[in-house]
């Protein structure tokens, strides 16, 4: 599928953002664990939310969905049955590198598998604590997908990741739920505490901070209600489209403002970005409120360090930002992003070049000038859902129309972008 996208002028209205990807699979992979139903409101409409409940099927969970709205009835933590064919995680890292964690505590044999993108994502990073614990895995090359993994009893660890990502801590946690004592994590920097946040409200007994987390094995976890907040990596894009364009007033409503996740703001707020938080509450444990953006002068920014790990989904849609701002974006330390769904620092030089556009690109990162403008182009999602939204953020601002081919990437996360981008245009 593709999608052709005009210049606008000001964005103007609200719009919603679907279910926080991240808190979807989380509740949905606790909930198939815990004792008693849940039900989950404002869940992820994106395939990889979906892969995940397939997931869950496949071992046995009653899972029933009605729009946004899924019915989990758990089976407690040894409950999942031996699946009759490969699980499919589709395009999902975040279900095959945290399911494992669950799968790892499991009295029986099976392997993960997914599709040609998420067979190259990189599996040792799960693999190597997996085993340090008891269980036994292998894979294709020995690091990556298809995973087989023979679960059983578990020993708690204390594990320090080698690299900063919230998807290893979350593995890890999951798998001390089936260890006698206390597994901990420590991180190089801090990342997003969305499941240590879920294993709480869960009812499992779990201590964390800055940088670390630590969980108590063998907790009885209780079903629940739960809300989902809106995607705030999501709400990027139209955060970066509402500062770009001159005259623009675009609420976004009901996100997720997790402390965090609050990089994105901040990162916003000393680009120039003129933004509100408005009408904050607490849901399960989670932060949310609107957001309310406008037509903006653009100083730009740098990201490295370890705010490159708090960013590392949003730079795609900052890249645009830089393109326009006064002293462009300067990314260092974020080599993570040559093995997403793409190597975006390559798609991202490839499709800003096919715009007008000057990028220099290093090994962990790249820069771009400001003050440049988009014309119009052909451009290519590549598969990559961030790639694709990001370029239509572009056309937005662009001298004439820009072609995204292969658009339908975007339902990985969002499904409804494409109506809701053309919602707020003009």
């Amino acid at each position: 599928m593709n999608q052709t996208i005009s210049p606008s002028g000001p964005l103007k209205g609200i719009v919603e953002m679907p279910g926080d990807k991240s808190i979807s699979h989380r509740y949905a992979m606790l909930a198939s664990v815990a004792e008693g139903g849940s039900v989950i409101s404002n869940y992820s409409s994106g395939a990889d939310c979906h892969s995940t409940l397939g997931c869950l099927r496949a071992l046995g969970v009653d899972v029933a969905l009605n729009g946004r709205e899924v019915r989990i009835q758990g089976r407690g933590l040894n409950g999942y049955r031996a699946p009759s064919a490969d699980l499919d995680a589709g395009n999902s890292g975040s279900t095959i590198r945290m399911l494992s964690g669950l799968l790892a505590g499991q009295s029986f044999k099976c392997r993960l598998a997914g599709d040609d993108s998420l067979s190259k994502r990189p599996m040792q990073r799960v693999m190597t604590p997996l085993a340090q614990m008891g269980a036994r895995l292998s894979a294709r090359d020995g690091a990556f997908p298809p995973v087989e993994i023979e679960g059983g009893k578990l020993n708690p660890i204390e594990y320090s990741t080698p690299v900063a990502s919230a998807q290893v801590k979350s593995c890890v946690l999951l798998a001390g739920l089936y260890a006698d004592g206390w597994t901990t994590v420590r991180e190089p920097a801090p990342t997003r505490d969305h499941t240590e946040v879920a294993l709480r409200e869960f009812g499992a007994d779990v201590e964390f901070g800055p940088g670390w987390a630590r969980v108590r094995g063998r907790a009885s976890l209780r079903g629940g209600e739960f809300r989902v907040p809106g995607d705030l990596s999501s709400a990027a894009f139209f955060l970066v489209a509402g500062a770009i364009i001159p005259g623009s007033q675009l609420r976004v409503a009901g996100v997720g403002l997790n402390p965090t996740r609050a990089a994105l703001i901040d990162f916003l707020v000393a680009a120039g970005v003129r933004i509100r938080v408005l009408d904050i509450g607490m849901r399960n444990g989670e932060p949310l409120g609107d957001l309310m953006v406008s037509g903006s002068n653009l100083k730009g920014g740098e990201i490295s360090g370890p705010l490159a790990a708090s960013l590392i989904d949003e730079i795609p849609a900052l890249a645009i930002l830089g393109a326009v701002s006064q002293g462009g974006l300067v990314v260092r330390n974020a080599a993570e992003l040559r093995i997403k769904e793409t190597d975006r620092i390559a798609t991202l030089a490839e499709n800003l070049g096919r715009m007008g556009v000057a990028v220099e690109t290093a090994q962990d990162g790249f820069r771009v000038p400001g003050g440049q403008r988009f014309r119009a182009a052909t451009v290519d999602s590549f598969g990559d859902h961030r790639i694709g939204m990001a370029c239509a953020v572009a056309a937005l601002r662009a001298e004439g129309e820009i072609r995204v081919e292969n658009a339908e990437a975007a339902s990985v996360s969002f499904p409804e972008f494409w109506d809701t981008l053309r919602s707020i245009s003009c």
